[in-house]
């Protein structure tokens, strides 16, 4: 495996039901956490600290600061960081400033405090483990972070392992071949127990990723990126969050062609 990769066993047990031959692999921030506050606010403050510095040289930088709405629209069609900071009024080595220290401060304590849980998360991981499917979380975000946060909201026990990376700046580059190195050493770790396999997650790596595997994709919404955009990748099915697939999910596979 990796060195960057690692896995957590949580050894959680899981109830006797029809589902119980069901092993849900699910992305962490998209699907359970909703990170746009703190994306949006590490832009915000990139921008502030781009401004200063140059201020500071005696120049000022006539900037425009996206909406919220604006910049999450952007994210969702994985329109290119050096593009969002370029229609913010930056430009040249001003850029290349912001970059770095976005990439610098995106996992700042300060900026993780805005991350959120997504509505609906705690009934649909409940309701997955009620009816006996094993979750593992497959997760770009650092281990320790998603442990954490878990724990946190007494999330942990429904998980089965938790695969996540060490470098704490994996989940922002999002690179689609990391995503499948951790999912192949999750799948490989499920062994002989794994019958019937779902990966759900929110961005192209979670497709591609389940894809290269052979394992069925649910593409979710609520996350960063919109829908137009995870249709280019022929998820098997797209849903808008983590309930309304488990829903699905649990009561029958067809309906998740509605």
């Amino acid at each position: 495996m990796d060195a960057a990769l690692g896995v957590v066993s949580l050894s959680c047990p899981r109830p006797t039901s029809s589902a119980a031959a069901l092993t849900i692999f699910c992305d962490f921030d998209g699907p359970i956490v909703d990170v746009s506050e703190r994306y949006y606010s590490t832009y915000q403050l990139g921008l502030a600290e781009v401004q200063a510095t140059y201020k500071t040289q005696g120049i000022n930088l006539p900037l425009h600061c996206l909406s919220k709405a604006q910049f999450w629209q952007m994210k969702q069609e994985r329109t290119p960081d050096p593009e969002i900071a370029m229609r913010s009024g930056l430009q040249g080595d001003q850029i290349d400033l912001f970059l770095e220290r976005v990439s610098e401060i995106v996992n700042q304590p300060v900026l993780l405090q805005y991350d959120r849980l997504q509505p609906g998360v705690c009934w649909a991981l409940a309701l997955l483990h009620a009816q006996g499917a094993r979750l593992v979380l497959v997760t770009l975000r650092c281990q320790a972070q998603a442990v954490q946060i878990l724990q946190h909201y007494n999330l942990a026990n429904l998980f089965s392992q938790v695969w996540g990376a060490s470098d704490c700046h994996a989940a922002y580059a999002n690179h689609v071949d990391h995503k499948t190195q951790l999912l192949s050493d999750a799948v490989a770790a499920c062994g002989s127990h794994l019958q019937a396999a779902w990966m759900i997650g929110d961005t192209e790596a979670d497709i591609l990723a389940g894809q290269t595997l052979g394992v069925p994709t649910i593409a979710l919404t609520c996350g960063i990126r919109s829908q137009s955009y995870l249709q280019r990748y022929a998820p098997t099915y797209i849903k808008t969050d983590l309930l309304s697939a488990a829903h699905d999910l649990v009561n029958s596979q067809p309906a998740l062609a509605c």
